[in-house]
């Protein structure tokens, strides 16, 4: 199959920044043109040489005017809850809503049920995805065997069947010792560990500790009980002299830490998600169990702290945690239901949200939540010729209402139904098919 697309402001960070025609042949980029330019990337016969003339010869031609075009967006840290808990979502469903959101590919988290801490699962996960043939879906599997934290599981095994890091999740892993072993062992195997950074003894509470708490006489979770699990994994990182990445950080005390770390040189990087640049604990209102997850959402000053973490290069990357649960697990009593909330077919308008309300470049929120993401799992997502076709195609201007009832996903667990955003992916290309439109 030949497609052109046409006209876009190409973004593909440190790389292009230009208006272009891209020619696609076989799923694989053949030629990038330049408009005004008088040479293409590619001095091959099937470069653009005339648009006009070879949009008669393709088979697609997709007028990109006024979009943006960047390399796949890519989710480091999502809930497919497949196996186990398709009720909530499968992995049809969640890439659908992946797709829908702008993302290529995205990194399913273990804590399925079983725990994806064996071949057979990793394999059946990657399987699953591959027959779908649309998003595509890196495992990410169990630090420990069945993440309760007593033995690690085989590193070598899961890398070998697929997975692209180790996490336990949803849970800590409590031993410093057993973090070590994890951190030297995936070292050997060159294998990601995601930590899950939370001090089980200090979260007993089911919301940020603070004035919101106490008006709602709900227990508080300190910020203690993320930051000091984060200077941890920092000090065992330093040790082993293997990198850790940081999953959903929500405090300004772990944002300095790993700022810290990172100017000793320490091999840590970090990601949050939009809830935490977007809410505080002021969104949890009266009991709005749609506003509860876990780490929870802090105060004003903390969310500044992640946007400030974001803009100078402290957060490496913006992933979703998104989260499906029914009502089963979210119609409850506060403390009660279950913690997390959707997030695939809302991060992208959030992401720019921020870079309008903040003045940041719209380079580093792709950045954020394309290249970065590359980098760390070790994935190549530059827009060159000869390279697989990710895109994701970015309308800044389209005004939507963001209506969880529309969604993709099985679940409706969102705290920004109703919202009206500016901007939206509409159009995502994966290996040179289009899997999403709008």
């Amino acid at each position: 199959m030949r497609m052109i697309i046409k006209g876009g402001h190409v973004v593909d960070p440190g790389r292009i920044d230009a208006v272009a025609d891209i020619l696609i042949e076989n799923g694989r980029i053949a030629d990038i043109k330049f408009p005004g330019k008088e040479n293409s990337a590619s001095n091959s016969p099937s470069s653009i040489d005339s648009c006009a003339d070879l949009e008669k010869q393709v088979d697609r031609v997709i007028n990109a005017k006024g979009l943006y075009v960047v390399p796949g967006l890519i989710d480091m840290h999502v809930h497919l809850r497949d196996p186990g808990q398709e009720y909530k979502e499968t992995i049809e469903t969640g890439i659908q809503a992946a797709a829908a959101g702008g993302f290529t590919a995205v990194c399913c988290m273990p804590n399925t049920r079983p725990v994806n801490d064996n071949r057979q699962t990793t394999e059946y996960i990657i399987n699953t995805a591959k027959r779908l043939q649309s998003v595509k879906v890196y495992p990410v599997a169990a630090i420990s065997r069945d993440s309760k934290g007593l033995e690690l599981s085989e590193f070598g095994e899961l890398f070998d069947a697929g997975a692209v890091a180790v996490s336990d999740d949803g849970l800590p892993v409590s031993d410093a010792q057993l973090m070590r072993r994890a951190l030297e062992y995936a070292k050997g195997v060159g294998i990601l560990v995601i930590s899950h950074c939370e001090e089980p003894s200090l979260s007993h509470g089911v919301m940020n500790e603070g004035l919101t708490a106490t008006r709602l006489g709900l227990a508080g979770i300190p910020n203690a009980a993320e930051s000091v699990m984060v200077m941890r994994d920092i000090a065992l990182s330093e040790l082993t002299a293997s990198p850790v990445h940081v999953a959903h950080v929500s405090t300004r005390e772990s944002v300095r830490a790993i700022r810290e770390a990172k100017g000793r040189g320490v091999l840590v990087t970090a990601e949050t998600a939009p809830h935490y640049f977007t809410l505080t604990d002021e969104a949890v209102g009266f009991y709005n169990t749609n506003a509860k997850m876990n780490p929870p959402l802090r105060s004003v000053e903390d969310r500044e702290a992640i946007i400030e973490g974001l803009a100078d290069g402290t957060i490496d990357v913006i992933a979703t945690d998104h989260a499906p649960h029914s009502v089963l697990e979210k119609d409850l009593e506060f403390d009660a239901a279950a913690n997390g909330i959707i997030g695939l077919e809302t991060a992208l308008p959030l992401g720019l949200r921020l870079m309008e309300e903040r003045g940041l470049s719209f380079e580093l929120l792709i950045r954020k939540m394309s290249k970065n993401p590359a980098k760390i799992l070790g994935i190549s997502n530059d827009i060159t010729v000869g390279a697989a076709v990710d895109f994701t195609l970015i309308d800044p201007a389209r005004i939507h209402t963001y209506r969880v009832e529309d969604g993709f996903s099985k679940s409706r667990n969102s705290p920004f139904d109703g919202w009206e955003f500016k901007g939206a992916a509409i159009c995502t290309v994966i290996d040179g098919r289009v899997v999403f439109e709008s």
